[in-house]
């Protein structure tokens, strides 16, 4: 009696099934970025700065740099150009405030650049903002809490949404 070898081919096509869905899995995975880093604002070089030395005209600062982000609440003699570095470890998380820079145009009352000024993070000052927001009556419920929990109290939520729709019965 000799052995002889059996392929099935039931088995070669599930191995090879399970070759390709495993390098289509690879290949997605390795597509997925788990951090990055989000750069927003003005962000200016040394060469643009160059070609706004103190004396410089507001056009000429306009010209070279652009328009600022923001200018003096009060007297606009000053011109701001922000620029923020955030980092996000993964898609989902909030992104954490790493680096930023305002670089700051002042002007005299000709509209002559008088002084720069280039702040970092370090510069800035720490204080709580005033939100301006009325606080709502109730819960503040999350997502999950606000499906979990439904239409409030099972077989009582039903009936008031039904007297809601049919007032007169």
């Amino acid at each position: 009696m000799s052995l002889k070898r059996r392929d099935f081919k039931s088995d070669r096509t599930f191995i090879s099934s399970a070759a390709i869905a495993l390098m289509i899995a690879t290949a997605g995975l390795t597509g997925c970025q788990t951090g990055e880093v989000l750069n927003g604002g003005y962000i200016f070089d040394q060469q643009s700065l160059d070609l706004v030395p103190v004396g410089s005209s507001r056009e000429q600062v306009l010209l070279s740099l652009g328009t600022p982000s923001t200018t003096a609440t009060f007297d606009g003699e000053v011109f701001y150009y922000i620029s923020q570095k955030r980092d996000r470890p993964v898609a989902f998380m909030k992104p954490k405030l790493i680096d930023q820079n305002i670089l700051a145009i002042y002007f005299d009352k000709d509209g002559v650049v008088k002084s720069r000024a280039n702040y970092s993070l370090k510069d800035g000052k720490v204080f709580d903002m005033v939100s301006r927001t009325t606080p709502t009556g109730g819960k503040d419920l999350t997502f999950l809490q606000q499906i979990l929990l439904g239409s409030g109290n099972g077989a009582n939520g039903a009936k008031n949404l039904l007297n809601n729709l049919n007032p007169g019965q």
